[in-house]
């Protein structure tokens, strides 16, 4: 979707859009996933116990691995630098704040005794 086409989007026609953007089972966590599980390791997705849901939780080995998308988690990437130019206040907003929060869900994490792992999408290739 080039920008120019998602600004001529009606409200209804950027909802339908927006509700097809999932959280869990994204390309690049299945990436990562498979890639874990055929090294022998398994785990338990997506606990909702601990702070940000981790994708990837080793509770034995007190490991948890998140896959962040490079654009909503603001990665250094050429995706994650990327500036949405309409409602760009909203936007920008949005962004810092999802970068706060998992801030704060890793240092919650590390402070219970996890080891935190960021793998982000731009890393799959």
């Amino acid at each position: 979707m080039s920008p120019a086409y998602t600004d001529n989007l009606t409200p209804e026609q950027r909802k339908r859009t927006m509700t097809r953007v999932h959280s869990n089972d994204t390309q690049p966590e299945m990436h990562v996933r498979r890639l874990v599980h055929g090294m022998g390791y398994r785990y338990r997705l997506h606990r909702k116990d601990l702070p940000g849901n981790p994708d990837l939780v080793f509770s034995r080995r007190r490991k948890i691995i998140f896959v962040h998308g490079c654009f909503w988690h603001g990665h250094d990437c050429k995706a994650g630098r990327k500036q949405p130019k309409a409602n760009a206040a909203y936007w920008s907003a949005k962004l810092a704040r999802n970068r706060e929060r998992d801030a704060a869900n890793q240092a919650l994490l590390r402070a219970q005794g996890w080891d935190v792992l960021i793998v982000w999408e731009c890393e799959r290739t």
